[in-house]
């Protein structure tokens, strides 16, 4: 008898207030880094296709932690995007887009959240019917006070900050009406990782999802 197929992600942005923005050395680590995360408050996972590991750390997660629902990050080429999805990625999150990415991103038939730093950006990718956007590197493209300038003249547009966002600046962007989530990877300090503490990241994670309430 077959397993029964996970749900569909209806939206990205509606999982929970922090997205943590994981990066795996070693695919060992994949699933008790998720099940601290989960356990924290934070069922998103959004694991960097910048390693080896990578693909097989989403598989991992995907099969072995109940609750997770894991993504690919930094999708770069319509190959990783099918690749990410036959992994068992539920979401795709991309630092930028070209028209041929955001393509696969949308064939793929799992949400997706293309890059953006820039008002141009963000009106071409409203042209193209796409609403829910990446905007990156976050404070290095203007922060709080660009994305609220966004807001006046495309409300329609809703974004998940990420780059230089922390512990102490996350509130301030899930104060503004344009962002339903933040970013980041605060709550898994490398040396945390690297000594596999995950109490201590599980406490991290929960004072994450405490900063805008856990929607799960």
């Amino acid at each position: 008898m077959s397993a029964a197929l996970p749900a569909p992600v209806p939206s990205v942005l509606e999982l929970a207030p922090v997205l943590p923005v994981v990066v795996v050395e070693d695919a060992a680590d994949a699933v008790p880094l998720a099940r601290a995360l989960v356990a924290g408050g934070l069922p998103a996972v959004e694991v960097t296709l910048r390693t080896p590991a990578a693909l097989e750390a989403i598989g991992a997660i995907d099969a072995g932690v109940p609750g997770a629902v894991v993504g690919a990050g930094t999708v770069l080429t319509p190959g990783q995007a099918a690749d990410a999805v036959a992994a068992g990625a539920r979401f795709l999150v991309s630092p930028g887009w070209t028209d041929a990415l955001l393509g696969a991103m949308r064939g793929a038939g799992v949400p997706f959240l293309p890059g953006v730093s820039t008002a141009t950006e963000v009106v071409a990718l409203l042209e193209r019917g796409v609403r829910e956007m990446k905007f990156f590197p976050a404070q290095a493209a203007g922060g709080t006070a660009y994305l609220r300038s966004l807001a006046g003249p495309l409300p329609q547009a809703r974004f998940c900050p990420t780059g230089g966002i922390g512990p102490d600046n996350a509130v301030d962007y899930l104060a503004l009406p344009n962002v339903a989530c933040v970013g980041g990877s605060w709550m898994l300090p490398p040396d945390a990782v690297a000594a596999r503490d995950w109490g201590r990241v599980e406490r991290l994670a929960r004072e994450a999802a405490r900063l805008g309430g856990c929607l799960f």
